[in-house]
């Protein structure tokens, strides 16, 4: 039995989550709280295997709580946010603090809504409950949370030296993206000789804020991507939430196409459509780089790449928040290194100069 504690300020939301959760037979709400102060003295008696935790609070706000809990007793926690900008810059703050994902706060009374969101907060909790818990650092009092500190580039990247044979990486990635992206692109050198696209699971209102928060800390330049844009070397580009991110290969440039198609994909964006691009488009120019997540979105797009003799490369399953998606690339026999998400910078630079 999982045991889980729920802490919100509003009733309908406290209400609401027991409900979704305590309707699995493998899911038990111990407690609830009204504020991140209660929360964190029910946390301290009840113990749960994980925490739901809103944000915006009185007394004691989401983020204060969730510093004490990853100081004290580190445990998963899934934050509750709202879908705004505002949310987002929180959200990804809370990520930083150690929490392994979130989950929207706006429940909507449609019972197709509610269907969906209870599915994919059990399904939440269920896998981060079973996962081995890696204790983040959690700043000092001290230190401010508003911006997150950037990496130093190794002096391998930087010493590196000839003409790249791969030039366009492509990254699939959901639940405990944002600072695994972070931790690679952190140790990027602005002089990185190839384009990064990014396709992560994430709302329409976060991927904006999440590519300006990197841009502010990374030595190459991050931005959410526009359709139109031209691959570059030394820039990230952050497939917008909603929709997919692909490429145009032209006669001497490559463009980024952003739109809706396929709708009837699981994810939005998609990791498999934006690999079957690169696949079809640069062909062995491109690395392929799936990350932690839920389920198996990239293994399509990767198994295209890999038939043009892309070079391919998965998380390993110590460092991943939940080992689904490189899971599914490793059991495919897909993957041509392993790495832990400490050593992916690395690992991506070297597949660029890979024949």
């Amino acid at each position: 039995m999982i045991t889980v504690l729920v802490v919100d300020d509003s009733a309908f939301m406290r209400k609401a989550l027991s409900t979704m959760l305590d309707g699995d037979p493998g899911i038990q709400v111990v407690g609830t709280a009204r504020d991140g102060a209660e929360g964190l003295e029910k946390a301290r008696q009840l113990q749960p295997d994980v925490i739901t935790m809103d944000i915006e609070m009185p007394r004691m706000d989401g983020l204060t709580a969730l510093r004490h809990i990853m100081m004290e007793m580190p445990r998963p926690v899934i934050m509750v946010s709202s879908l705004t900008t505002e949310g987002a810059e929180s959200t990804l703050k809370a990520m930083e603090l150690g929490a392994v994902d979130f989950i929207p706060k706006q429940l909507s009374r449609v019972s197709l809504d509610i269907v969906k969101i209870e599915q994919d907060l059990r399904a939440k909790v269920k896998t981060v409950a079973k996962r081995r818990f890696r204790v983040p650092r959690v700043p000092r009092r001290a230190e401010t949370i508003s911006a997150p500190a950037a990496e130093k580039p190794p002096l391998e990247l930087v010493a590196k030296a000839g003409v790249p044979s791969r030039d366009v990486i492509a990254i699939g990635v959901s639940t405990g993206g944002p600072p695994a992206i972070q931790k690679i692109l952190g140790k990027l050198p602005a002089s990185f000789p190839a384009c990064i696209l990014i396709a992560q699971h994430m709302p329409q209102a976060f991927t904006g804020p999440f590519a300006k928060r990197l841009d502010a800390v990374c030595q190459i330049k991050v931005k959410e991507a526009e359709h139109g844009d031209r691959v570059q070397p030394g820039v990230a580009f952050i497939a917008p939430g909603g929709q997919h991110l692909s490429i145009d290969q032209k006669v001497s440039r490559i463009d980024l196409l952003i739109g809706p198609e396929p709708k009837e994909a699981l994810y939005k964006p998609s990791a498999n459509v934006l690999i079957a691009s690169v696949a079809k488009g640069v062909g062995k120019r491109g690395v392929g780089v799936i990350l932690t997540g839920m389920g198996s979105d990239g293994l399509e797009g990767i198994k295209q790449l890999k038939q043009k003799n892309g070079y391919i490369l998965a998380q390993d399953d110590a460092s991943c928040v939940v080992y689904g998606m490189p899971k599914a690339v490793v059991d495919a026999g897909l993957a041509d290194e392993i790495l832990d998400i400490e050593d992916m910078a690395q690992g991506i630079f070297n597949a660029l100069y890979r024949a």
